[in-house]
């Protein structure tokens, strides 16, 4: 099977109907066994490009996350998901490195996804879009880089989901890839998390305005069950102890509870405002098909079930350097699962580090404030930085 999307005959920037780039791309085959015939991918860049392109980060976004890294968000106009991460003077300098973001394949930002119209029926393709996986989103990244003629990635970097993407870069292309940061992510998803995805699957297409995917033709969105879904999503990206300290119990504008089903306690309200502004900027079928993305990835599975195997290049161990990062007190991509990773690097002697930062904050630590986890991830850049001969164009560097 061939999804068709506009002709065009080579790669060529395209107006995305969102801030920064877009380029058409194209033929690839996705792991279902369709082939994309061309199709675009929206994108950012932040900083410069060195004359011999050896400063590219890739920066990979979670699920819930986008192309913005930095930019005002042109829905919610709320600040880039990353800018305590990532821009001049942070960990990942945009003063020294040049960073690119893709809206993921799938996505609702630009790149083709779900509601894109189908130039064969002129329709938004719905559930008539092919079943991808992450090595799609790779795939389709590594063709973005190939077109900016970037030969070599000086870092690939994400969170999440963002940190599969990272892993899977490193498995698919290890000879395009210098350095790699999974945080706070695993070779495959658990169990648990799969349970997590399907009750937010199930949320969506419980709405009776989802219309089996086909909501856009009949102009409503399923936003009561994709809220839903955001809701019971947002709680595991958080810890207990984050929880009480910001909320307890505390009720919400009342001095006592109503024996109702308003939002009584503050919790209640954060979680439903997490949720209504969630619909105002995502896309309940492309929600379907990324946790089905993140439910399908195992690295072991692709390699005779042993991870290891997994991280060997023609014959030796894979010649990226890794730096594997967790959270003490994520429950969703927990340091056990970052550990079997390392010990997957280690029985192949790999060049590895691996940093468990302490926090109470859960899975989202990463996009927060957190200075020893920024540390870290500077101190490691810095150091691929001289090990790769990466020249500092920063003022005043020596």
């Amino acid at each position: 099977m061939t999804v068709q999307t506009p002709a065009r005959t080579a790669a060529a920037p395209i107006n995305t109907g969102w801030p920064g780039h877009g380029v058409l791309l194209g033929p690839m085959r996705l792991d279902c066994g369709v082939e994309l015939d061309r199709f675009p991918i929206a994108y950012q860049t932040y900083g410069s490009l060195d004359p011999d392109r050896a400063n590219a980060v890739m920066v990979c976004h979670a699920l819930s996350g986008d192309q913005f890294v930095l930019d005002r968000h042109p829905m919610t106009a709320k600040s880039g998901w990353w800018e305590a991460m990532v821009g001049p003077g942070k960990a990942i300098d945009t003063n020294r490195y040049f960073v690119i973001c893709t809206n993921v394949l799938g996505g609702c930002m630009g790149t083709l996804g779900p509601k894109e119209v189908n130039p064969a029926t002129g329709l938004p393709y719905g559930l008539g879009f092919p079943v991808i996986t992450i090595a799609d989103m790779v795939r389709a990244q590594k063709l973005l880089i190939d077109h900016l003629g970037i030969a070599q990635l000086f870092c690939v970097v994400g969170g999440s989901m963002g940190g599969m993407q990272v892993l899977q870069w490193a498995v698919s292309y290890p000879e395009a890839v210098f350095a790699a940061i999974p945080i706070a992510a695993s070779a495959r998803h658990s169990a648990q998390n799969i349970a997590f995805d399907e009750v937010g699957r199930q949320a969506i297409m419980a709405d009776p305005d989802w219309h089996a995917g086909d909501y856009i033709s009949h102009g409503v969105v399923p936003h009561r069950g994709l809220a839903v879904a955001r809701m019971a999503a947002h709680i595991t990206y958080l810890s207990e102890t984050a929880l009480h300290r910001k909320f307890g119990r505390s009720l919400q504008n009342r001095t006592a509870v109503t024996y109702g089903f308003d939002a009584d306690f503050q919790v209640e309200s954060y979680l439903r405002h997490q949720g209504s502004t969630f619909v105002d900027r995502f896309d309940a079928n492309s929600y379907l098909y990324i946790t089905r993305a993140m439910d399908y990835f195992d690295l072991a599975a692709e390699h005779d079930g042993v991870l290891a195997n997994a991280f060997r290049w023609r014959g030796r161990s894979t010649p990226v350097r890794f730096c594997v990062v967790s959270f003490s007190s994520d429950w969703l991509f927990p340091t056990a699962e970052s550990r079997a990773t390392v010990h997957a690097l280690n029985a192949v002697a790999a060049n590895v580090s691996f940093v468990e930062v302490a926090t109470d904050k859960g899975h989202d630590a990463f996009l927060l404030d957190e200075p020893q986890f920024h540390q870290v991830i500077e101190g490691f850049l810095t150091g691929c930085a001289e090990h790769r001969g990466l020249k500092d164009r920063r003022r005043g560097a020596a």
